[in-house]
């Protein structure tokens, strides 16, 4: 049974659909996240879990039980979830201890000491007990918050971009000391932020939303190897779209060179296997675009990214179609010279080419294809 269960829920403001047939779930102490641009309606949905918003259908269950649905709603303090905010919101007159310990009121003191002591030994802040907010580093104040949402052991955890306000070398710093803690206290918890590098650092399973739905719910792996439409296949990584054209049910062509699959090539929308001569894009990140000046295959360097230990190279093939390639930073390759290079593919995946003929038989669909 998941932990954590959201069946087909929907929130709606008058005639507007925030969340729209939206469905998850989450294991037991399985660390989740909804991900996703600014406006997709992620930080609705948690509003959702917490009850804080009433769904207007479907069912959101947390350890079997119905929590909210059309017609039940179990306010949020009757629900045991912990939250933690982007602006930490902790109290400046408390001490860290006092903050650890505030959602405690009830239990007696010695009982309330010990579980701060052992909150603050979990995120690091063994010795900070006595010192005020003020008085610690963002990333401290952010654990001192996390601290505070673990104490009184929640069914479940809710962070809200927790690591927006920090500078970039701590907020990946941080996510991997979040997930360490969250992982030691057994804690179920769903993430939610715009960052796909925070979200493959913190998360088992993530969930990318996109006008009110989630896309696919999955893997960091699958998300980025197997993604489920364009949309996913877009937003996660970096990564261009190649036209290719079926020769037969295991093989695809491209600009670049012939694909063999391991397995027939389909359309997963449900049209069976794809015909011979079916045009298709196909998915190539930049780490399938080798550097190889031995390669008779050449490209035009058209922009470059300096990454320190890598250059990010868009390259112009012959056709004009623009590739991404990840190489070394030694190999420094001047705006507008030809280099050579070559396919060096593990797996790829493929969509239906929605601009080609007959449209109904290339609805957007995937297949995994290996080099």
């Amino acid at each position: 049974m998941p932990h954590l269960e959201l069946i087909d829920i929907e929130l709606a403001f008058g005639r507007h659909h925030v969340v729209r047939k939206l469905s998850l779930r989450l294991g037991k102490g399985r660390i989740g996240c909804l991900l996703g641009p600014s406006g997709c309606g992620k930080t609705t949905v948690l509003r959702c879990i917490a009850g804080f918003e009433r769904v207007t259908a479907g069912e959101i269950r947390l350890d079997g039980q119905v929590v909210s649905s059309r017609n039940r709603h179990v306010p949020p303090e009757h629900r045991r979830i912990g939250m933690v905010f982007q602006d930490y919101a902790l109290f400046p007159h408390l001490s860290v201890a006092a903050n650890v310990g505030f959602g405690l009121r009830g239990a007696n003191p010695e009982t309330r000491r010990a579980r701060v002591a052992e909150l603050l030994d979990i995120v690091g802040l063994a010795d900070q007990g006595s010192k005020y907010p003020h008085e610690l580093s963002g990333g401290q104040q952010q654990r001192v918050a996390l601290a505070r949402a673990l104490a009184p052991r929640p069914a479940l955890l809710l962070l809200d971009e927790p690591f927006s306000n920090l500078d970039v070398d701590l907020r990946e710093r941080l996510s991997f000391e979040v997930r360490d803690i969250i992982q030691a206290t057994g804690t179920t918890a769903i993430l939610v932020t715009h960052d796909q590098h925070e979200a493959f650092a913190v998360a088992d399973e993530i969930g990318i939303m996109h006008e009110g739905r989630i896309q696919q719910w999955d893997t960091p792996y699958n998300l980025y190897h197997r993604p489920a439409n364009r949309f996913v296949a877009d937003f996660i990584g970096q990564g261009v779209l190649v036209q290719g054209i079926v020769l037969n049910e295991r093989q695809v062509e491209v600009e670049l060179g012939t694909l063999n699959s391991a397995v027939p090539v389909q359309c997963s929308s449900g049209c069976g296997r794809c015909n011979r001569q079916c045009r298709v894009e196909v998915l190539l990140r930049p780490d399938d675009i080798v550097h190889d000046d031995a390669s008779p295959l050449k490209a035009r360097v058209v922009k470059k990214a300096f990454r320190g230990a890598d250059i990010l190279y868009t390259l112009a093939l012959p056709s004009g179609t623009q590739v991404l390639s990840l190489v070394p930073s030694h190999h420094n390759h001047a705006i507008g010279e030809a280099i050579g290079i070559r396919l060096a593919v593990d797996h790829v995946v493929t969509f239906h080419d929605d601009t080609a003929e007959p449209a109904s038989a290339l609805d957007q669909g995937l297949t995994e294809i290996t080099a």
